[in-house]
């Protein structure tokens, strides 16, 4: 199917007969020379061939301008009809990057590893799987900001993903600013399609604004927030010796009653990841507590055509520009 993406270029066309109407004529200087045979010139010139007609002459110069407009107008082939994607959510992803995250407490594939690399492991399946959808990333520490608003170009949003380190934010955890920053890139969303992944592995200890007030204006926006809790299962090291020669229990800033209290206000849920495969089921549990329930507009591909036009109106104007085809065209 062949279209025109901009047809309103085609208007561009009477441009330059409006432009030669509207401007005043050039002024040719008067002769200032007088010579005594100017009569015989006359007969010679006279004696000389017609020349052609002012359209032929122009011919190449109209071409050449139908060409660049008809390109402007950006003709294009469009292909079948693509099925819509099954979209229905906008989902924002809040990672935690406060110092805590850089605990080597998680295995994956068989090796000690940090909370954050096993974490974007899990998330980049997750977003994988979420085709179709809008995802937007936060990342959170001392303070929280957008790292990618919402969009379909799930790529790019994995790889931001992929980049963000430890200490981005600060090293400290303001779980209630992700929360009300989610907020605002949500609320403008259709009410039925608001979700936030929060991920984090502390307690809130900075930040304008305490989780579960955040909790609750999330609830009023009608924002669902599923929150994951990571880290390795408590050891009981918290006496005062164990801090100091280092061995303090990772998990013990864990600060579980409040996430499961964000979940609760706000219809979501609660994971606890202790380990990579209990991330991996509950990255599995989201996926299946939402689905994709709208349907987007059909789309078709769209091959474009405009440099043919281009191309040819360069070629017609070197030729034009040829000393030979203008005496050609001078002569008939």
């Amino acid at each position: 199917m062949f279209e025109l993406a901009w047809p309103a270029s085609i208007l561009l066309l009477p441009l330059p007969w409006l432009l030669r109407w509207l401007l005043p004529p050039a002024k040719r200087p008067e002769a200032a020379l007088q010579i005594s045979f100017m009569a015989r010139l006359q007969r010679l010139e006279a004696a000389q061939p017609s020349a052609p007609h002012p359209i032929r002459q122009a011919a190449p110069l109209i071409l050449i301008w139908l060409l660049l407009v008809f390109a402007a107008a950006r003709p294009q082939l469009l292909g079948a009809p693509l099925p819509p994607p099954s979209s229905g959510r906008d989902m924002m992803l809040a990672v935690d990057l406060s110092a805590s995250m850089d605990t080597r407490d998680l295995t994956l594939a068989d090796k000690q590893t940090d909370r954050l690399s096993v974490v974007k492991h899990w998330l980049d399946e997750l977003i994988e799987q979420r085709s179709g959808d809008r995802i937007g990333l936060i990342l959170f520490g001392t303070r929280a900001y957008v790292q990618s608003p919402l969009t379909y170009d799930l790529d790019s949003v994995r790889q931001w993903l992929d980049e963000a380190f430890i200490g981005l934010a600060g090293r400290d955890t303001a779980i209630g600013d992700a929360i009300g920053l989610a907020i605002k890139r949500l609320m403008a969303q259709p009410a039925n399609s608001r979700v936030l992944l929060l991920v984090t592995d502390g307690a809130n200890t900075a930040g304008g604004i305490s989780p579960i007030q955040a909790a609750r204006l999330a609830a009023d926006e009608h924002i669902r927030i599923f929150t994951i809790g990571v880290g390795a299962e408590s050891k009981g090291n918290t006496d005062l010796m164990s801090m100091l020669e280092g061995n303090a229990d990772p998990a013990s800033d864990l600060d579980e009653a409040t996430l499961q209290e964000i979940a609760n206000v706000t219809d979501g849920a609660y994971f606890r990841v202790r380990d990579s495969e209990s991330l991996a089921a509950a990255v599995n549990r989201i996926e299946q507590l939402e689905p994709s329930l709208r349907s987007g507009p059909a789309s078709r591909k769209a091959q474009p055509l405009y440099h043919w036009p281009l191309a040819a109106a360069l070629l017609i104007s070197l030729l034009w520009s040829s000393p030979v085809l203008r005496r050609r065209l001078h002569v008939g």
